[in-house]
């Protein structure tokens, strides 16, 4: 028996953490991902970059940012997938070597966190590898849970493929057809195609869970649209999940505001000294271009100079005249002088983002919504980032970070206003089928509603070049191309699935892999 159809509803703004289950559900309800270092087909996948941020990253910021978990878990045996979880505002809980082996099941390493926190009412076990998931399929997969009294629910995609029996090489045995009559072979659209588990995510009980089960007492399934849908287990999935997450992939809240270092970021950290003592310093005019960007769509950019910079009183409002944007001083605590200028504005750190380039800057980076490095940075910097570039400092990284954060900014911007799934809101009428690996949809960017893929042109050739007798001398824009080199999408995902929650009652087992 099914359930009808949940119907779609609207995307809160910002939920403040734990505020959805006090209004209507009192049990403890937590999130943990399973990210050991073992990754036999990939090493440490867990945390390799995908566009830019590490992978456990994307499922990170999608937990969090939904509010609706009292806690956020990465669970782990490896000390760097431990640094970069907490610097996504996660806990971590540290396994046991019983668990850690390649043999141990996700269930067996779930039972353990249960056992050691026996407050927890109910887990959602996300899986590391589904970058797209989004706060709204964790929102509306919960509701089963705490307003329907489900014990269990996981996430399906509708595929539709043909499915035939197995033969055996050498065996004289024939196939056969296990989903059709090849008499009476559908088209695409008068078939419903099947549901297939796609390992995004799984809501349980802890009593379930106890029970040695993951999907069991009255389940449901929550229906995701393909798109979303992307599970990466060997290399050649990374650079199709690359295009995809850069697509279709969830890029947080909205920023505010930008605070970005002159040296090292900015400029390439040298500085030139004439004979008669006056200091000047390089600026790409790409990367100045990339944050009047961000001023146009109501970012507050913030330059930074500090105490060990050899920029003097003059340089730095010869900087703030010819920029047009403030440059602060920070003194020997930059904490105190970033966080007066959040009071001021009334912003929290996951409003902010942050360029840093060097050890000095990790606590900044880990503090911020969103934080970048230009390439080459220190290792433990460019580990706190959430996102690093792939242009160098001073030549185009600024840029590129600004078109990240632009991009963020529009995704939120949409979910807020749209209050629906934005692939059914904009997915092209062309997509064809999500099924065909070889086939190439044209269809638009799902997180903005009237932007084409090619919305955001990094190497816009609109950016002005030349040098300024200030001493800020400016590169030629044809210096380099700091373009994303994704700005050319080829997505396979069709925006023409259903996404609807259709529950239904069974007593199955299932445990899936380990991760």
């Amino acid at each position: 028996m099914s359930a009808p159809k949940r119907p779609p509803s609207e995307e809160p703004a910002e939920i403040p953490m734990k505020k959805m289950n006090d209004m209507k559900d009192k049990r403890n309800v937590v999130a943990l991902i399973l990210a050991r270092g073992g990754s036999k087909g990939i090493p440490l996948k867990n945390i390799k970059k995908l566009a830019g941020v590490p992978l456990i990253g994307w499922v990170l910021r999608a937990a969090i940012d939904s509010g609706l978990f009292d806690s956020v878990w990465v669970s782990t045996d490896h000390a760097e997938i431990e640094k970069i979880a907490k610097s996504f505002g996660a806990e971590v809980h540290i396994r046991s070597p019983e668990v850690s082996k390649d043999s141990s099941t996700s269930l067996e390493t779930i039972q353990e966190f249960v056992e050691l926190n026996p407050g927890v009412d109910v887990v959602c076990n996300i899986q590391a590898t589904s970058p797209c998931l989004h706060p709204f399929h964790l929102r509306d997969a919960l509701k089963f849970i705490t307003e329907d009294r489900y014990d269990s629910v996981f996430s399906v995609v509708r595929r539709h493929q043909f499915r035939w029996k197995e033969v055996k090489q050498g065996s004289c045995e024939e196939t056969k057809p296990l989903n059709l009559d090849p008499k009476k072979r559908p088209r695409r659209q008068d078939w419903d195609g099947e549901l297939c588990e796609n390992g995004s995510f799984y809501f349980a009980t802890t009593s379930l869970i106890r029970e040695g089960q993951l999907q069991g007492g009255k389940m449901a399934y929550y229906e995701m649209q393909p798109q979303y849908s992307v599970d990466i287990d060997i290399d050649i999935d990374w650079p199709v999940a690359e295009q995809r997450v850069l697509r279709y992939g969830y890029f947080g809240k909205v920023m505010r505001l930008m605070f970005c270092k002159v040296s090292g970021c900015l400029t390439d950290g040298r500085f030139n000294f004439s004979a008669s003592g006056k200091t000047s310093v390089s600026i790409h005019s790409r990367d100045i271009e990339g944050l009047r960007r961000l001023q146009k769509e109501g970012v507050t950019v913030f330059l930074l100079t500090c105490s060990q910079d050899p920029i003097g009183p003059a340089l730095v409002k010869k900087l703030s005249e010819k920029m047009g944007f403030e440059v602060l001083k920070v003194g020997e605590n930059p904490l105190v002088d970033l966080r007066s200028i959040m009071k001021e504005r009334g912003l929290k750190w996951n409003d902010v983002a942050y360029m840093g380039n060097d050890e000095a800057d990790v606590i900044w980076l880990n503090l911020s919504g969103l934080s970048g490095v230009p390439v080459g940075a220190p290792v433990d910097a460019a580990n706190a980032a959430k996102y690093s570039c792939q242009q160098a400092a001073g030549m185009g990284a600024v840029r590129e970070f600004s078109e990240y954060i632009i991009r963020k900014k529009r995704e939120a911007e949409s979910h807020q206003a749209a209050g629906i799934d934005s692939g059914n809101a904009t997915a092209s009428s062309n997509a064809i089928d999500p099924g065909n690996a070889t086939a190439s949809s044209n269809a638009i960017d799902p997180g903005n509603a009237t932007a084409s893929s090619n919305a955001i042109e990094p190497g816009n050739a609109t950016a002005s070049s030349g040098s300024i007798d200030s001493g800020i001398e400016m590169a030629s824009s044809n210096d380099i191309d700091p373009g994303n080199p994704s700005a050319s999408l080829n997505d396979f995902g069709s925006g023409n699935g259903i996404r609807g929650c259709f529950p239904r009652h069974s007593k199955k087992k299932g445990n899936s892999s380990q991760c």
